[in-house]
């Protein structure tokens, strides 16, 4: 299995703390897909990387890195998450 990152989306928190809890604030990264949830049970070793120096493309500076089997919880595309909250 290859690496597997999970960051959270501070976009989303603001989104949600704006609008209420609606989007999921969780981004799953596998080879080249996205996976987006509101809980991430990750199910061996991990490990925390900070690398504000070297972010991520999606701009992220912190996040979880695993090659263990990750479980997502309320899963949903990124089309599903974005349309979340439209009519609030």
């Amino acid at each position: 299995m290859s690496k597997t990152i999970v960051h959270v989306n501070q976009h989303n928190i603001k989104f949600n703390s704006k609008n209420g809890d609606i989007r999921p604030v969780f981004t799953v990264k596998q080879k080249n897909k996205n996976r987006y949830a509101k809980k991430v049970i990750i199910k061996g070793p991990s490990e925390l990387v900070y690398r504000p120096d070297n972010p991520l493309s999606c701009g992220a500076k912190c996040w979880i890195e695993t090659d263990a089997e990750v479980e997502c919880i309320d899963e949903m595309t990124y089309s599903e998450a974005q349309a979340l909250g439209k009519s609030i």
